[in-house]
């Protein structure tokens, strides 16, 4: 148990009167690439904002390191801030790449964090782009850029909710690089949420297959893409249309 990040427990989200998430048990360890799979509207990205304390459960707890987070019990800021989301479609401020990665610093209380912006920047590969406008920038290069706005933050868990659809080879290479090394050199715990089992296949530790919000199968990535035990997940896998 000393090793869990989250655990959630008969947990439900209800909108307009529709459970669209219902998660009897799931853990997450640390250290962990975990990921998240399943067609679009499976629930991913609901799982996600409960997991970064956006929105509360309609039912159930959610335990986070040593605190729980229910309807009726908020998570604490402190432990809030140690949880970070990069979004698929990020919203830059109409300002310089440092302006927009210092931004988080400002909010956190933490000022005079050159050395830890310059790194962050330079871990994404935009060093020279400090001055440059942000919303002048690629898809790919606003995605690392909101990217090094979670690092700076030095995160004990970084959410990513579909962070490369729609990039180019080359930015989704990149940052997949980086995610792998954020785990592997500063132990932080990654959750992916992705409809791309071959991203999940190519980054993730365990996989969750998430089907009209409930988990179907979660596995090491060895078992969950070569022997699974539920067949909906070796037809996810194979591409096939699951419903």
């Amino acid at each position: 148990m000393n090793d869990l990040i989250y655990r959630l427990q008969n947990v439900t989200k209800v909108y307009e009167g529709r459970c669209v998430l219902e998660v009897e048990n799931l853990s997450i360890h640390r250290g962990e690439i975990f990921a998240v799979v399943g067609p679009s509207g499976a629930g991913k990205s609901t799982l996600l904002r409960l997991l970064n304390f956006l929105e509360s459960p309609t039912q159930g707890r959610i335990r986070f390191l040593d605190a729980e987070f229910s309807a009726g019990q908020p998570m604490p800021l402190a432990y809030r801030r140690r949880v970070t989301t990069v979004f698929q479609r990020p919203i830059l401020l109409n300002r310089s790449v440092w302006a927009n990665v210092s931004y988080g610093l400002g909010l956190h209380g933490k000022r005079d964090q050159t050395e830890r912006i310059e790194q962050a920047l330079e871990r994404v590969g935009l060093r020279d782009f400090i001055r440059q406008r942000a919303r002048t920038l690629s898809g790919g290069e606003a995605q690392r850029v909101a990217l090094a706005r979670a690092i700076v933050l030095q995160p004990d868990v970084l959410l990513l909710d579909e962070p490369t659809a729609n990039l180019d080879p080359y930015n989704v290479g990149l940052i997949e690089e980086i995610v792998q090394q954020l785990n592997q050199e500063g132990g932080t715990t990654l959750v992916l949420v992705t409809h791309n089992v071959f991203q999940a296949k190519r980054l993730a530790h365990r996989v969750a297959l998430l089907l009209e919000g409930r988990i179907v199968e979660t596995a090491d990535v060895e078992t969950f893409f070569q022997s699974p035990r539920d067949p909906r997940t070796l037809a996810f896998v194979r591409g096939e249309m699951v419903y």
